[in-house]
């Protein structure tokens, strides 16, 4: 049984954190570079991965907290290479 003020707290960060998506989307889009397109990238993946922890919190269902790490680890690993190819132009040495 769900606690009742997670019954109505849930939804409203889910809605919340899918405005914060949005947002990073338009930054994305619109960022005058390529800086602000890959800080606006990791505060996506950020945004998602904690949409995906409600989730598993709102459905009881540990499936989410799993693709919630898995988000975690891809998007580490991007915003490490993006950054490193920023910096010096190429991924691998």
């Amino acid at each position: 049984m769900i606690n009742p003020v997670l019954s109505w707290a849930l939804p409203i960060a889910m809605f919340l954190l899918s405005l914060a998506m949005f947002c990073c989307l338009v930054r994305i889009v619109r960022g005058p570079a390529a800086q602000d397109r890959v800080l606006a990238l990791d505060c996506m993946y950020l945004n998602g991965m904690l949409f995906m922890l409600v989730l598993g919190i709102y459905y009881s269902s540990s499936a989410y907290f799993e693709a919630a790490l898995l988000i975690a680890l891809l998007g580490f690993a991007s915003s490490t290479a993006m950054a490193k190819f920023l910096l010096r132009g190429e991924v691998i040495e």
